[in-house]
């Protein structure tokens, strides 16, 4: 079987840069319960990030600051549990690193001690260089995220897409080689410009895995319950909702509720 079309049992960090090698793409989906990580699993998925997402997704929050290191443990050991096959991804949630790479590196330690994750993720560039380094230092890979970085939305004042002007552009390119030279495995781009989004990819040998960064990139990852069409709110341009789960549930909810009040369920044959 050649390398191109190798199939991986596990897929693991260096399974990531052969694919880019390779020319094939990653993909890559959200989870933050076991049982949707058996799903997702199971269909043959790449990678699971376990996101700060959770949230937005699972908790209702309107931003990912208020997630704790404690509660992303307790989503990602779910996960965990769950996976046969895919790399498990962790997002260090804010203040579990920023300012301080020593805590960086405890939190760090605290997700693939109490969780079992293969990896963790965390956001930022040249700022929180000595954070990746002293994480990577212990042995823990580290996958990189740049552009739109959901947890400085109060710094940024607004989800839109970045790194459209040239001064930033310049700055993620120069983020995106630091994070490759300081050993990390991949790194997201989230909602930066496509050509942008293309060059970086073609500049670095480690995977880039977009999320509204267009086709250019080494791999997508999107939330499981945005393109499953369960969070029927959220539109924005680079989402593809291949299901719309929302009717589909409302539906038999209804017909739940219905069939109990009629006394329809349960029938002869629902009982003991």
């Amino acid at each position: 079987m050649s390398t191109a079309k190798k199939v991986y049992k596990r897929v693991t960090t260096k399974s990531l840069v052969e694919m880019k090698r390779n020319n094939r793409k990653i993909a890559m989906l959200t989870a933050y319960d076991y049982t949707m990580a058996k799903i997702i699993d199971n269909a043959g998925i790449d990678v699971i990030l376990v996101g700060d997402s959770a949230s937005n997704v699972m908790a209702g929050h309107e931003t990912t600051l208020p997630i704790t290191l404690d509660q992303m443990i307790y989503h990602a050991s779910s996960v965990i549990r769950a996976v046969e096959r895919c790399l498990v991804v962790v997002d260090l949630p804010f203040g579990s690193y920023q300012g301080n790479s020593r805590n960086a590196l405890e939190s760090a330690i605290r997700i693939m001690k109490e969780s079992g994750a293969h990896s963790i993720k965390i956001e930022g560039g040249k700022e929180i260089s000595e954070s990746i380094t002293r994480i990577l230092s212990a042995g823990i890979p580290v996958m990189g995220h740049l552009g739109l970085t959901p947890q400085s939305i109060y710094k940024f004042g607004t989800y839109s897409v970045r790194a459209k002007e040239d001064e930033e552009a310049e700055k993620l390119k120069e983020d995106a080689k630091l994070l490759e030279e300081l050993g990390c495995f991949a790194l997201v781009l989230e909602k930066v410009p496509a050509k942008l989004a293309k060059e970086v990819a073609e500049s670095i040998s480690i995977p880039v895995i977009g999320i509204g960064a267009g086709g250019g990139v080494d791999g997508q990852v999107l939330v499981t319950h945005d393109m499953l069409g369960m969070n029927h709110e959220f539109s924005p341009r680079f989402l593809r909702r291949y299901l719309d789960l929302y009717s589909e549930m409302d539906g038999a909810l209804k017909n739940y509720i219905n069939d109990v009040k009629s006394g329809d369920f349960p029938n002869d044959e629902e009982q003991y």
